[in-house]
């Protein structure tokens, strides 16, 4: 197994689900904003205790239980887009697992870890949608964030228990060793539609059992169509 350095939690999130939006514009509902919180919080299979989505067809639920987030990402957002309304710290991107030493290329698909009471799994890598835009008050917040690869990941748990700010991440088993979330986050979101060795990628990251379903699912779906799904409604919202 790769050396993996155990790394504690700096931040435990949660957030209720509020409206959120430009005053007067239309307003959603949305749990992305996320508050520290103090002691041990159970962990069970669909979330974190007094954790709430706003949309839970696409957020929350077995597969998107806990989000993690790289704190080391926060400076490079605050260069890229200074006079931020929401500071870029913990939470900004409503995460529920902020720490230092941890980011994309060092997890991979399907690591398991022991954190506190608990036994989480990567399942997959975030994919953006509008209400990082309206979070944000900028209409390309949710295309920047998944262009950069910094999306943070999911996980799925496999044994519920306590967790706290503090625990530390140890990894248990890695099943995948040649896919860091990464790699899968750049097949997922390519930069170059086009380049040589996608449809490879593609069809490597379709047969990886711990990544989440729909992930591997739209993989198959490129395969067959030879095309990348549209991602405007997801990126942008509804027409207003």
């Amino acid at each position: 197994m790769e050396a993996f350095r155990p790394r504690p939690i700096e931040a435990l999130l949660t957030g209720r689900a509020r409206p959120i939006g430009a005053p007067g514009a239309v307003e959603v509902l949305s749990g992305i904003g996320k508050q520290a919180r103090q002691g041990a919080l159970w962990l069970a299979l669909d979330g974190l205790e007094g954790d709430e989505q706003g949309d839970r067809v696409y957020h929350g639920g077995p597969e998107k239980a806990l989000h993690h987030y790289a704190a080391e990402h926060y400076p490079q957002w605050r260069d890229w887009y200074p006079g931020s309304p929401v500071p870029y710290a913990a939470g900004a991107f409503g995460e529920n697992i902020s720490t230092h030493g941890i980011s994309e290329r060092d997890v991979h698909v399907g690591d398991v870890f022991r954190v506190g009471e608990t036994l989480v799994q990567v399942s997959q890598g975030r994919q953006p949608c509008f209400r990082v835009n309206l979070r944000f008050g900028r209409p390309d917040a949710a295309l920047a964030l998944q262009s950069s690869g910094h999306t943070g990941w999911y996980y799925r748990v496999l044994r519920e228990g306590w967790l706290a700010a503090g625990d530390v991440f140890e990894l248990v088993d890695r099943t995948c060793p040649d896919w860091p979330l990464a790699r899968a986050i750049a097949a997922m979101f390519p930069i170059d539609p086009g380049a040589p060795g996608l449809r490879d990628e593609w069809l490597r990251a379709s047969q990886l059992a711990p990544l989440v379903p729909r992930w591997r699912t739209t993989f198959e779906r490129r395969l067959a169509s030879g095309q990348i799904e549209d991602w405007h409604l997801r990126l942008n919202g509804p027409p207003v």
